[in-house]
């Protein structure tokens, strides 16, 4: 690090190591690097490859590319990491990395794309209007043009939403597997998921856990992609499925309430709703268990979970992430009298209430 005195208006560095604009540079330029990626995801690149070594020619050909923009564009994919490359020049064959193959092939169980081709789709042009979003405390979403607001347009219209929630999976599996390795199911019995979605809390919970019954608890409209989930992890006679609004309804009863990325969609006065919801529906000794990019108590190393209380700005407008001390904070004046907060995966964390 460097101190700096400030003699008139410029800086006058008291170091031997000059300041370093590399890290503005590369922070200033990233979106080049994400729209990439993001559009040979949306493209199917990864997909397309399968297992195969493929010149740049033929696959572009595959994808409908102009020839202009092959090479640049599966070079720098290359590049950046994401494809392999056998050899140099038009002879060169283009093949997927392990986790390119793994995590963005369509046909892979652990594809993560879904939540690509939102991004790309949605998101990326939203975020253009952070800066109306800052001043305005507004969405920034298809509200803002007249639209339906996204949750209303997707629970009025079931294969967008069946495409939502698969996009989703992908993104949260990770999580819910570390959960289900991490917390200790063993002194419960039941559980159930609010907001379950397709049920997959649920299924990762219930494949570690033998002895809990689950309950995925959504709106009536999710019930039935709920019920095809779980019956294909062959555990419906483990899994159950219940129908519902948590703002009007009572949540089910059950030993430990799970929330995987829910309080963060609302607004303070509906997230303190939610977790007295979950306080009246569980006994004395059970856990509220809440899954998000939990911001640090300081605010300053999350970065993922910052970024992703101003994408909720973007959304909804009042929503917002949170950290663990705001959990335990809420959860406390609830009456909850136990806390924890448990690492997953990546940036996000499971943050614990016992009642």
């Amino acid at each position: 690090m460097y101190e700096a005195a400030w003699i008139g208006g410029d800086a006058l560095l008291t170091t031997n190591h000059p300041a370093d604009p590399s890290a503005i540079l590369q922070t200033a330029f990233a979106f080049w690097h994400s729209k990439v990626l993001l559009t040979a995801v949306e493209l199917g690149v990864f997909t397309k490859l399968g297992d195969r070594h493929v010149t740049g020619v033929q696959l572009g050909a595959e994808l409908g590319l102009h020839p202009r923009g092959i090479a640049d564009f599966f070079d720098a994919l290359v590049a950046m990491k994401f494809l392999f490359r056998d050899g140099d020049g038009p002879t060169s064959t283009y093949f997927n990395t392990p986790e390119g193959a793994l995590f963005l092939d369509e046909a892979s169980p652990r594809y993560i794309g879904g939540i690509l081709v939102m991004l790309n789709s949605r998101l990326f042009k939203f975020w253009n209007d952070l800066p109306e979003a800052l001043r305005t405390g507004k969405p920034q979403n298809e509200i803002k043009h007249g639209q339906k607001g996204m949750f209303e347009e997707l629970y009025s219209d079931l294969p967008r939403l069946e495409q939502f929630i698969g996009a989703m999976t992908g993104l949260s599996r990770i999580n819910f597997e570390a959960l289900a390795e991490k917390f200790d199911f063993s002194n419960y019995q039941s559980l159930c998921d609010v907001g379950g979605a397709s049920g997959l809390l649920c299924i990762e919970v219930a494949k570690k856990h033998s002895h809990l019954q689950c309950t995925s608890f959504d709106l009536p409209a999710v019930q039935p992609i709920a019920r095809k989930h779980i019956a294909a992890s062959g555990l419906s006679g483990r899994i159950d499925t219940a129908g519902g609004d948590f703002f009007n309804d009572p949540l089910p009863n059950a030993d430990v309430m799970t929330m995987g990325m829910i309080l963060h969609d609302w607004n303070l006065d509906k997230k303190m709703h939610l977790i007295r919801a979950a306080y009246d529906a569980l006994p004395s000794g059970g856990a509220l268990i809440a899954i998000e990019a939990l911001i640090d108590d300081a605010r300053r190393e999350n970065v993922h979970g910052l970024l992703m209380s101003l994408n909720m700005l973007i959304e909804f407008g009042d929503a917002f992430d949170y950290s663990g001390a705001d959990f335990r904070k809420w959860c406390e004046e609830v009456g909850f009298q136990r806390f924890d907060v448990i690492p997953l995966a990546g940036p996000s964390s499971a943050a614990v209430a016992y009642k």
